[in-house]
């Protein structure tokens, strides 16, 4: 098993890694629209760009990437904010298309729109 941490992601906030490699995966945590030096951006667009940045980051530094997921689960705080979270997931994925879950979490920490939790493939050892 192997943590992940990188500071092109916003540092953990609490008792967890920001990531974990193992059994050829990495799992990484939720990932709330904060900034990596602090703050959250204004707008769902922005929160879900800021959101799947914070991922990408974590994945490179676990040696995967966006085009490596297989699974992604993407609370929003209302289901009115799911076509534009969706329009956003989809320019950044591209054609890559892992299986995904979305929740209607009305309650997000620190007010945040939207967070992304993903499950990717882990390099080769």
């Amino acid at each position: 098993m192997n943590f992940v941490s990188t500071s092109e992601a916003p540092a953990a906030g609490g008792h967890y890694s920001q990531a974990v490699v193992a059994n050829g995966f990495v799992f990484v945590a939720g990932q709330l629209p904060i900034r990596p030096g602090g703050g959250i951006p204004e707008g769902v667009e922005a929160q879900t760009r800021q959101a799947l940045g914070n991922v990408a980051a974590i994945l490179k530094a676990a040696g995967s990437g966006l085009d490596k997921i297989v699974s992604a689960t993407i609370y929003v705080s209302d289901i009115a904010h799911w076509p534009e979270v969706n329009r956003v997931y989809a320019e950044v994925l591209g054609a890559h298309k892992p299986a995904r879950t979305v929740a209607v979490s009305p309650q997000l920490h620190f007010g945040a729109l939207i967070e992304a939790q993903i499950v990717a493939l882990a390099p080769a050892a």
